[in-house]
């Protein structure tokens, strides 16, 4: 019976736990659910100026491609070709699993840094770049497990799980980990950077005078454009590794 308690005690203490929160947040009261609106309403916005971008690209295409459509047919030849380098010649249906990942952390990440979202008044908490929120990382990050788990299981049927057990049975509790450790690292290098990253920014902003932070803005517009291309070729690998069978 003490040993009961003990772990009913410790359950406790985790759920205690789970409910600290860092800073003040703004919610949603949907239904019977609480919804973090701070991600809900940034998220919304990124992906309102993806679809925008997505119309001015493919509203009036040009025999003859202007500079914007040379950007757009640019940036899909790029995303092609990091899918086709990681998952190999059956890269087609992916490209655009890895092209929304990739352009959706892009341009959540720029947004952290370029667009105001300081001015927008909240009842609680503040707006910041979607990719700024561990929920929003973490629902990527499962994204991505799920994905691969499709892939091999799509292609190789339950025989994918035999790779459990290769090359020796005895790596069996080793290969198991390594799917949970993905997605953990996936979802903590991306927050890690762009909270550090935004960080740096406010603090050197109060300590200096404003033109001191714009070097270091820029070089968090390059680390963050560098992050998303890291999620979205490590989503790529794991996809391709999941088909092809090796690590």
């Amino acid at each position: 019976m003490n040993g009961i308690s003990c772990s009913i005690n410790a359950l406790n203490g985790l759920y205690d736990i789970a409910g600290v929160e860092v800073g003040q947040h703004f919610y949603w009261q949907i239904g019977g659910f609480q919804v973090h609106a701070q991600v809900l309403i940034t998220s919304w916005v990124v992906i309102a100026i993806l679809l925008g971008s997505a119309v001015i690209a493919v509203r009036n295409p040009q025999t003859i491609p202007t500079d914007g459509q040379n950007f757009f047919e640019y940036v899909l030849e790029f995303i092609r070709d990091v899918s086709k380098t990681q998952i190999g010649e059956e890269y087609g249906p992916w490209v655009p699993f890895i092209g929304t990942m990739f352009l959706f952390i892009f341009v959540s990440n720029w947004s952290g840094a370029l667009l105001p979202w300081k001015i927008i008044q909240l009842p609680h908490g503040e707006l910041a770049a979607p990719t700024n929120d561990i929920n929003t990382t973490v629902a990527l990050a499962l994204l991505t497990s799920v994905a691969y788990f499709y892939a091999g299981l799509s292609k190789k049927g339950l025989g994918y799980f035999s790779k459990y057990i290769q090359p020796t049975p005895i790596l069996l509790p080793i290969n198991i980990l390594e799917d949970f450790t993905k997605p953990l690292s996936l979802s903590f290098r991306l927050f890690g950077n762009i909270l550090a990253d935004e960080l740096v920014v406010v603090v050197l902003v109060s300590l200096v005078p404003s033109v001191v932070p714009i070097p270091v803005m820029f070089l968090g517009l390059f680390t963050s454009g560098i992050q998303a291309l890291i999620f979205a070729t490590l989503a790529a690998a794991y996809i391709g590794e999941s088909m092809e069978g090796h690590h």
